[in-house]
């Protein structure tokens, strides 16, 4: 979804702002991958890692929208599959911790 929006943002919001965005979603994945396999103590630092990620990227996302990058209808789309995965990454932290 993230990178059909990024094909039609402004040139100069797609290479910074847009390209920052992107980064955090990549990084999320990666850690997620490495939380996957790690020991429980381990996994318990990454989860907080993505949850913090996953704040950064609403606050990023939310700066898009703020200078007009992307309407209301795609932040929102984008917000409500956002906060479905926080739910699951705060209801995984529950379960370790």
């Amino acid at each position: 979804m993230w990178h059909g929006f990024l094909n039609r943002l402004p040139r100069t919001t797609r290479y910074t702002l847009g390209t920052k965005i992107d980064n955090i979603f990549t990084d999320l994945i990666a850690t997620a991958l490495t939380a996957k396999f790690a020991r429980q103590d381990e996994k318990i630092i990454r989860l907080k890692q993505i949850s913090e990620g996953l704040d950064h990227l609403k606050y990023f996302l939310t700066i898009l929208w703020e200078i007009k990058g992307i309407d209301s209808g795609k932040l929102s789309a984008l917000g409500s599959r956002l906060a479905a995965v926080g739910k699951m990454v705060g209801g995984l932290l529950k379960s370790i911790s």
